[in-house]
């Protein structure tokens, strides 16, 4: 198939593209900052609204939730990944079952689970305290602390999956000849496989954090009043003040944060390596 024909196949898909992202995206924006007669001159409301406290302190909330999230992931899911890469059989589908089939659950279902666990009432609580480890149920709810949890349970396939299909595509014959020369266990790991394996590392964490930067659902629901994160406080310019100028340069700010990490993961990430090619 030559290119002309491969690139004939592409436009429908550019096309629907188009019309259901690009379009509606950049005529919300033209018709919110350009033609909006009480928001004045577009740069200073851009640094009017960049430079205010609530923006500010969702911006490092924001961050701070994101890395603590990406780094929990990466903890997690590398030994996972670790796992499924050197199994086979009824093990390597129980785990990968685990790991898939709560990716294809709705995420309220999901994060409302982890509300009724993590509650005063829940069922962690009720357990320490049955145990006697605790005297009076903890806080385990609406805070930063709840919020890691639930971002971490939705986004943990991502990671899981992106480090297995880089595992896979490690050459196992240098591992099988560093043990021959000598080399230890937790040597040949951390010489031969860990480096082997940092691309898809890289590759997770971005995608982790692209999609944590933009978490809506999980910590307008599992966090405190003090977590807002930047696109809770883009909901709340849109459907309490109506100040939709505010939201359309805080939603321009998130899109132009995420396609400069998009542009670093595609610029680190090479996709073939990624697929085992």
């Amino acid at each position: 198939m030559t290119r002309p024909q491969t690139t004939l196949l592409l436009l429908p898909a550019l096309l629907m593209l188009v019309l259901v992202f690009a379009a509606p995206l950049g005529w919300f924006f033209v018709q919110t900052l350009l033609r909006d007669p009480d928001a004045g001159p577009l740069w200073p409301q851009i640094v009017s609204v960049v430079t205010s406290r609530a923006v500010l302190q969702a911006i490092v909330t924001t961050n701070w939730i994101s890395l603590l999230v990406t780094a929990t992931v990466l903890v997690l899911g590398y030994p996972v990944a670790y796992y499924l890469a050197n199994r086979s059989g009824v093990r390597f589908t129980l785990v990968i079952f685990c790991i898939v089939v709560p990716y294809f659950t709705s995420i309220i279902v999901r994060t409302y689970s982890w509300m009724v666990l993590l509650g005063t009432d829940g069922l962690i609580n009720d357990a320490l305290v049955w145990m006697g480890i605790i005297q009076t149920p903890l806080k385990l709810l609406y805070n930063q602390f709840a919020i890691v949890i639930g971002m971490t349970y939705v986004l943990l396939p991502y990671m899981v999956l992106t480090l297995y299909a880089a595992m896979k595509s490690i050459d196992t014959n240098l591992l099988r000849a560093a043990r021959g020369m000598g080399a230890s266990g937790p040597m040949t790991f951390f010489r031969i496989y860990l480096p082997l394996s940092l691309h898809g590392v890289i590759s997770g964490a971005l995608i982790v954090f692209i999609l944590s930067i933009g978490f809506f659902i999980t910590p307008a629901l599992m966090g405190g009043p003090s977590d807002v994160m930047i696109a809770m406080l883009i909901e709340r310019s849109v459907e309490i003040t109506l100040d939709w100028s505010s939201a359309a340069v805080m939603s321009l700010l998130l899109l132009a944060v995420t396609l400069v990490l998009y542009a670093i993961y595609y610029r680190l990430t090479d996709i073939r390596r990624l697929m085992g090619a």
